[in-house]
């Protein structure tokens, strides 16, 4: 997954600010203090934006450095947000042989976002993966819980369309 600046604006609220203090302020001062705020900043935000990581610094009294490190080893952390719909193409062997990442290739197209972004709306965000287990579906993709299997180029529209793209 890309972990890059997103370009999508922030748009925290004040109450969403306020939980998030709350949640330092559990954890404020403690040894490996860090790891659990980001986690709850993530459930809170859906991402971990600059803003977010700035609040927490300023909250914790360490540097931008060090929560942006963390932030960035650690996969269960994304600096992109969510989508209202996830999008994820499999990449695997098996898809990929059968043509996945032609699949891939055009929703990037269509979408006009790249792997582990989101569409400006916040709307879609596209992420490759390297196996759902459903090789006997290759190729396959998955919108949240939807499963997408054996599929084509010429089905990509159909399917977005049910989600709302393109209207």
């Amino acid at each position: 997954m890309a972990n890059t600046i997103t370009k999508i604006p922030f748009k925290g609220t004040k109450e969403q600010q306020e939980e998030l203090f709350k949640a330092i302020d559990v954890y404020a001062g403690q040894s490996g203090a860090l790891i659990p705020v980001l986690q709850e900043a993530q459930k809170i935000y859906g991402y971990l934006p600059y803003e977010v990581q700035k609040m927490i610094a300023e909250k914790l009294q360490i540097s931008m450095e060090k929560v942006y490190e963390v932030v960035t080893f650690y996969a269960q952390f994304s600096l992109q947000p969510l989508g209202e719909y996830n999008i994820s193409v499999c990449l695997g062997t098996a898809c990929y042989v059968k043509g996945s990442g032609n699949i891939f290739d055009k929703l990037q197209e269509k979408l006009g976002i790249k792997n582990g972004e989101c569409t400006p709306d916040g709307k879609f965000r596209l992420d490759a993966c390297r196996c759902v287990g459903a090789c006997g579906l290759a190729p396959v993709m998955t919108i949240n819980d939807d499963v997408y299997g054996r599929l084509t180029v010429d089905q990509l529209d159909g399917i977005l369309a049910k989600y709302g793209f393109g209207k």
